[in-house]
């Protein structure tokens, strides 16, 4: 249930990039979106629904949940653990398309960011992977954030000693990046 006072829940519905893998959820991008939300004066409370090591299955299987109370919007982040695994690109489509379709039949807008899939499956694979949240964003009109962790991985300054999860400070890296897609739902739900 949203905070007495505020307009409406943000859910932010993700895996270990998501839930603030080692550095904990009061650092995870969600709350970074929450503080910002604060200082720009909206009144909205940021759920964090990040699960580590979640695919885009599992996070199918608990989109209803998410979506329990007045959320207005939620933002996808899940994927990269399908990619990771080598999954098929049809079941991360059909996941997704799940989870998109769930939230608008209630009315919850949707931002949908972007995963890459490693290079270790092949190109075809990577390029398919990364098309996927492309023909998504087109056939649901959402809007797509580019994949967040790309201003992320390989700074060492951003990241945690396995390389792969941000640190704190690459957490604010990942809300800088969705934050521009954020506020004009923000505005246009007000």
């Amino acid at each position: 249930m949203a905070s007495e006072g505020r307009a409406g829940r943000i859910v932010a519905l993700g895996d270990s990039l998501t839930a603030g893998y080692y550095i904990g959820a009061d650092h995870a991008f969600p709350a970074v979106l929450q503080a910002r939300l604060d200082a720009a004066g909206y009144e909205y409370s940021v759920i964090n629904a990040g699960v580590s090591g979640n695919t885009s299955a599992q996070a199918a299987q608990r989109v209803m949940g998410s979506l329990a109370g007045d959320v207005r919007i939620l933002i996808v982040a899940v994927g990269v653990n399908d990619g990771l695994r080598g999954y098929p690109v049809n079941d991360l489509t059909s996941n997704l398309s799940r989870i998109i379709e769930a939230a608008q039949q209630r009315g919850v807008a949707v931002i949908l960011c972007g995963m890459e899939a490693p290079p270790i499956y092949g190109r075809p694979y990577a390029v398919s992977f990364h098309q996927a949240y492309e023909s998504l964003a087109a056939r649901y009109r959402v809007p797509l954030v580019p994949f967040v962790m790309l201003r992320v991985l390989g700074n060492t300054a951003l990241v945690l000693s396995d390389r792969i999860h941000p640190n704190a400070a690459g957490a604010r890296v990942i809300a800088d990046q969705i934050w521009p897609f954020l506020q004009p739902l923000l505005r246009r739900i007000a």
